[in-house]
């Protein structure tokens, strides 16, 4: 009998540390598992991140090109023709009059070249990574409204601070696609924006003043821009909120905390804030 006891004793304790073993490899196997799982949805994360910078990229040098194409077009080919004309009169001008002439002529080539520094400027999506997101988008307000096709209002709030420029080119792409939805949609006549630089957050609002849209919309196949804002937006561990009614505008709100240490944040350090 007491043999009896000893055995199932130790075939208990031996079942017991079975029982024991076999629950640390299941946990052992399922956190390598989730691991594994994690490291690859980083992977995803990076690469899918990787690749909206450089469409974005593409974008911005596509829509310059356009850009430079209608300026050279409209501006400073313009400015070359009258500066032309303007040579072509004084020579036929008597002496006193050349001054006048030369005078004027010496403007216009002043223009032609000041606008060609502000185009050299724009040539590139790198002026972002140079002079950061808010100067940008200062230079890009200030080109729409010498258009005076709509009417841009920019407002910052709080100490201004770099977000990394890497999301600081996808908000910027955020910012032109927004744009280019009231230039193109809407029939704002004014379109704000307004950056707020507060430590723990960070507000990116465009609102136009145009038709807007239902909600109804944006669900369907006519709200692929908006919903293209939000996935951007969601790259860079942003919150994108998008408010519109008919004959209400629309307001685009994208949020994010600038602390928050993100895999895709710039490698320069000095980007960040402490």
């Amino acid at each position: 009998m007491p043999d009896d006891n000893l055995r199932f004793l130790i075939l208990s304790t031996a079942m017991f540390f079975a029982v024991i073993a076999g629950f640390i490899i299941y946990f052992v196997v399922l956190y390598r598992n989730r691991q594994l799982k994690n490291r690859q949805e980083q992977e995803q994360l990076q690469s899918n991140f990787k690749q909206e910078v450089l469409k974005a990229q593409i974008e911005m040098q596509e829509q310059t090109l356009n850009h430079v194409s209608r300026e050279i077009h409209d501006n400073i080919t313009q400015v070359l023709s009258f500066v032309k004309l303007n040579l072509a009169m004084m020579a036929k001008t008597e002496e006193p009059e050349k001054k006048t002439g030369i005078d004027e002529t010496r403007e216009l080539v002043a223009q032609a070249i000041t606008d060609l520094r502000d185009l050299s400027k724009s040539l590139s999506f790198e002026q972002i990574k140079q002079i950061g997101l808010l100067k940008t988008i200062e230079i890009e307000t200030k080109r729409i409204n010498k258009t005076a096709v709509i009417k841009t209002i920019l407002n910052t709030d709080g100490d201004i601070y770099p977000l990394g420029h890497q999301r600081e080119l996808v908000l910027f792409r955020i910012f032109q696609e927004a744009l280019n939805n009231s230039l193109k949609h809407s029939g704002a006549k004014h379109f704000k924006i307004s950056l707020q630089y507060y430590r723990e957050l960070f507000n990116l609002t465009l609102e136009d003043d145009g038709v807007g849209f239902s909600k109804e919309l944006f669900g369907k196949g006519d709200g692929s821009g908006l919903r293209n804002i939000e996935n951007r937006a969601a790259l860079i561990g942003a919150i994108a909120t998008i408010d519109s009614a008919p004959d209400k505008g629309c307001i685009i709100n994208i949020s994010l905390n600038p602390l928050e240490q993100q895999l895709y944040i710039d490698e320069d350090h000095s980007n960040r804030i402490g």
